[in-house]
């Protein structure tokens, strides 16, 4: 897609800025395309996310509600949710790890959005994050157009929600205003090629059309001709759901095979106006259907098109008209909850009125122009002039390619062009809140103090250890006595390190505000030097986290220990890593490469647990068997010279009391470096674990211990070599 000032401007505050971003624009100005791109080249790790189960499809991305496990009930800012509410926070290892680490938040089609919506993304987010800053401090990009839309709020819910908020829009969301954001419009339009047809569309969007305008659109009325084009691939759109029951049922019936009728089966209290499928739905075979669910295998989701295959009383066999997979179709279930807001606990409570079951589909040759948003069609059949709610009529319109593929079936009027006030007076203030390149280069420099200040940060390490600590001195020091010492003593070391931090910190923003640039020699001078000095400095916690892998028969307090000591192990991990990586003499420090840099570690942890966790079963079935093992020499001899070790003796002495070979000794002893139960630098000088480290972390491309060692020089030797290579590859 061809760059315009306004993408360009839209890419640069993503990826070199941490600011948060409202990325609007007419339809088919290249919002969706963008995205895909970002999705391609941007080196942050991110999440994209939509308010619906077609619009989060089209975005290449999943729900909202699924992916932060969100109740459906509304948010009430500074509530928390009671009962059975409590299971939709009980975030799996994986998804608390994707929490903590990811760079952007995409959240797509952004009008459709609500406010308390967004401030109960900003709780779970705070949850798991940094709890003191909005979304957790997550940046975050909202794409969308305000002219489209408008999120749906029951006036139930509504009720609730306006003593807390001034409209339901995303803008009014309070998390938002205490983030700040820039606005960006797109104007170039991509979808529609002909400039007559996007000077009509923007008429209807922005409220000037006239007469001449709704002439001009007329001119594409055509009456009845659905009935010559029932073969053709037109798609009709349609203001309400009966209107489009209505085709679908006309077209059912020009289909030769036999009916079946499917009924609902309703317990309880479910209101018919609320029914989520068709009480009485009547298939045939060929019909064409949409899915009106998502499928917990995946086999298809809310908005995808289907076609029936076979059915009887018995069975509906469907197929996927995009992939061609058929399968056996069951009932899907909904329920009907109330909500309540408790003045006192300020939970919102739910409790299940009745329940819905019934075959999760529609028939399909006709659907609402509502479900339509974010879908292009080179041909569609248009009923529009029953519009009733703001931005219909536009979305119908510009679903279309051009002029030619469109097809009035009902003249327009100026009634079917419906106006927000809330809406326009927002979007006439966009130009206004569009960022200069000043405010951008302001942006970037802010952006670049930020991941130098996070490279350097120790506060989230100590405040990790602190816990772990408190944990100890409270359930384990009986047990523990001597690691609860070592645990104090080692964490005064913040005491000495935090400090130093801070100076630094002065002295790098310093240089910064008087005009240096990052890539300066001088600062990146002082950065390789600092991430040197730190990485050293922070060793003693990599090395006690080794030690701190125990056993716990207390089931309460294991949970609370394993939690927390996760936590710890994966702070201290990454912290060391990333100093060491920028650390390493040929690495250039940038915001784009520190970025690449934190997602392969983060991704090769996420990974390596993954693909560990069976093997850790497999093996501890492998020692089980062993006990039994009359031939276990080899595990012998390596935890003989292991005991030796941890006795306090040298790697000399123990080859000379073992008659071995030292370096025979020290490959004992490597064995257990590499599983984590001894730290490398008690094999060898820390000075050598650091320098090989660097080494091979900015020098990928060298595969050979040779040429590691001719880098290196004659101090280091091979088996140092070798056994650092092996950790960082297990880490990777």
């Amino acid at each position: 897609m061809e760059k315009n000032t306004e993408l360009e401007k839209a890419w640069t505050i993503i990826e070199k800025t941490g600011a948060n971003l409202f990325l609007t624009g007419k339809a088919g100005t290249g919002k969706t395309t963008f995205l895909k791109n970002l999705r391609k080249e941007l080196p942050k790790r991110m999440v994209v996310l939509a308010p619906t189960g077609i619009a989060a499809i089209n975005a290449g991305g999943v729900t909202i509600h699924s992916f932060f496990q969100l109740p459906l009930s509304p948010y009430v800012p500074g509530t928390t949710f009671g009962g059975a509410e409590k299971r939709y926070f009980r975030f799996s290892k994986v998804k608390r790890s994707i929490l903590r680490t990811i760079d952007l938040l995409v959240i797509d089609e952004i009008s459709m959005v609500r406010a308390d919506l967004l401030d109960s993304i900003d709780s779970v987010m705070r949850r798991y994050r940094e709890h003191d800053k909005p979304f957790g401090g997550v940046q975050l990009l909202m794409i969308g157009d305000l002219q489209q839309l408008a999120p749906v709020v029951k006036e139930e819910e509504w009720e609730m929600l306006k003593p807390y908020y001034p409209t339901p829009y995303f803008f009014s969301s309070k998390a938002l205003a205490m983030a700040g954001y820039q606005t960006i419009e797109l104007k170039t339009v991509y979808r529609q090629q002909d400039a007559r047809f996007i000077s009509l569309l923007n008429q209807i969007r922005e409220k000037t059309a006239t007469q001449e305008t709704l002439a001009a659109l007329n001119s594409r009325y055509v009456p009845d001709f659905k009935s010559v084009a029932l073969d053709s691939d037109y798609i009709q759109l349609t203001t309400h759901n009966h209107t489009a029951q209505m085709i679908n049922e006309h077209e059912l019936k020009l289909l030769p095979s036999a009916s079946c009728s499917f009924e609902a089966e309703v317990e309880g209290t479910f209101p018919e106006t609320s029914y989520p499928a068709d009480e009485h739905l009547d298939l045939k075979e060929g019909a064409q259907i949409m899915f009106i669910k998502n499928d917990a295998e995946k086999r298809f989701y809310n908005g995808m098109l289907g076609e029936v295959v076979s059915l009887d009383q018995r069975q509906i066999r469907v197929r996927d008209k995009k992939h061609g997979e058929v399968f056996v179709l069951e009932k899907a279930e909904w329920t009907n909850s109330k909500y309540t807001l408790d003045d006192e606990s300020k939970e919102i409570k739910e409790t299940v009125e009745g329940v819905f079951r019934q075959y999760p589909v529609r028939l399909a040759w006709a659907i609402t122009i509502h479900k339509s948003q974010g879908l292009t069609f080179e041909h569609a059949i248009i009923d529009a002039s029953h519009s009733f709610a703001h931005g219909q009529t536009y979305v119908a319109l510009s679903r279309c390619k051009s002029l030619e593929g469109l097809i009035l079936s009902h003249p327009l009027t100026m009634d079917a062009i419906i106006s927000d006030r809330i809406v326009d007076e927002f979007t006439d203030k966009i130009d206004a809140m569009a960022p200069t390149k000043e405010t951008i280069s302001k942006l970037e420099r802010a952006f670049v103090v930020q991941t130098i200040d996070e490279l350097f940060d120790l506060i989230p390490l100590q405040r990790a250890y602190n816990l772990l600590l408190r944990t100890i001195d409270e359930y384990l020091y009986r047990r523990y006595p001597k690691m609860l010492t070592e645990y104090k003593l080692t964490g005064q070391k913040f005491q000495e390190l935090i400090p130093v931090v801070q100076k630094f910190r002065l002295q790098y923003r310093r240089m910064l505000s008087e005009g240096m640039a990052v890539d300066s020699d001088q600062i990146q001078e002082r950065i390789h030097k600092a991430a040197r000095y730190f990485s050293t400095a922070i060793y003693s916690f990599y090395s006690l986290c080794l030690k701190s892998k125990i056993n716990i028969e207390n089931k309460a307090v294991k949970k609370l220990y394993d939690e927390r000591y996760g936590v710890f192990a994966e702070e201290i991990s990454l912290k060391r890593q990333l100093l060491v990586y920028e650390g390493g003499q040929s690495v250039r420090f940038s915001v784009t490469d520190y970025q690449r840099a934190k997602a392969r570690i983060l991704l090769g942890a996420v990974a390596g647990k993954e693909e560990t966790a069976p093997k850790k079963k497999a093996a501890s079935k492998q020692r089980a068997a062993k006990v039994t093992d009359p031939k276990p020499i080899k595990v012998a001899t390596r935890q003989i010279s292991y005991d030796l070790f941890m006795q306090g003796k040298t790697i000399e002495q123990v080859a000379e009391e073992r008659h071995l070979a030292p370096t025979t000794v020290f490959a004992h002893l490597a064995s257990y470096a590499k599983e984590g139960h001894l730290a490398m630098d008690k094999l060898m000088p820390y000075s050598h674990v650091n320098e090989i480290e660097a080494y091979v972390r900015s020098h990928p491309d060298v595969v050979t211990l040779a040429a590691i060692k001719e880098a290196l020089g004659p101090d280091i030797t091979y088996d140092e070599i070798r056994l650092v290579v092996d950790v960082v590859h297990h880490q990777e």
